[in-house]
């Protein structure tokens, strides 16, 4: 037997489950270094201590910081893809103030926990202005991210709560922007909570009352 069949028979092949499990390791210290300290901040060093794995380990799976960034991006707009795919598909459509409920409660979760993604998007965000393959991957996530809502607003549309003329694409364009402005409110001054800005949002949904007669 040479030297290259005893390697390949004795050394034992690392489980998938092994790989991946370590792979979410390195991008969950990430996402909290990218969040304690920024992009900038954050060196290859601080998610390779974050992480307590060896330089090898960390280089094996992510090349550089570029690398994870894009990584730690994508697992995010991935999972909350998902969770929104479930509310704008609901059948029977969702009343629109309950699906835009369902959507701030995907957000309150992300805003939360130990490694934050949603201080991590607003970075992306001003990223995507400088950085070419960011921007390009931050321009299709967001169109991904608009149609969900633009089928929002077309059950919406079909229940009765948009008038039958409206432009659902018009109206998901509208409801996208509302997100990362309560976003961007809750990061830099703690509020409005989820409530009271429902609440706005019920306001403004609702059909304005008749005029005064005489008027």
């Amino acid at each position: 037997m040479n030297e290259r069949s005893f390697y390949t028979r004795t050394v034992p092949r690392v489980p998938e489950s092994h790989l991946e499990a370590r792979r979410e390791q390195i991008l969950a210290a990430a996402r909290r270094c990218f969040s304690r300290n920024g992009f900038h901040a954050t060196s290859m060093q601080d998610v390779i201590d974050e992480a307590g794995l060896s330089v090898g380990a960390v280089y094996r799976y992510f090349r550089g910081k570029d690398e994870l960034r894009t990584a730690v991006a994508e697992e995010a707009v991935g999972a909350i893809l998902q969770e929104l795919a479930g509310i704008s598909t609901h059948t029977p459509p969702l009343p629109l103030p309950e699906a835009m409920a369902q959507v701030l409660a995907v957000v309150e979760r992300r805003l939360g926990g130990p490694d934050p993604v949603a201080r991590i998007a607003v970075q992306a965000w001003g990223e995507a202005m400088r950085d070419p393959d960011l921007g390009r991957f931050a321009g299709t996530v967001f169109g991904r991210l608009r149609d969900q809502f633009t089928t929002i607003a077309r059950g919406a549309r079909q229940r009765g709560d948009l008038p039958a003329d409206s432009d659902p694409r018009a109206v998901g364009a509208v409801l996208m922007a509302l997100v990362p402005g309560y976003v961007l409110q809750r990061l830099l001054t703690g509020g409005p909570d989820r409530e009271t800005f429902l609440a706005g949002l019920a306001a403004l949904l609702s059909r304005p009352a008749d005029p005064p007669a005489g008027t």
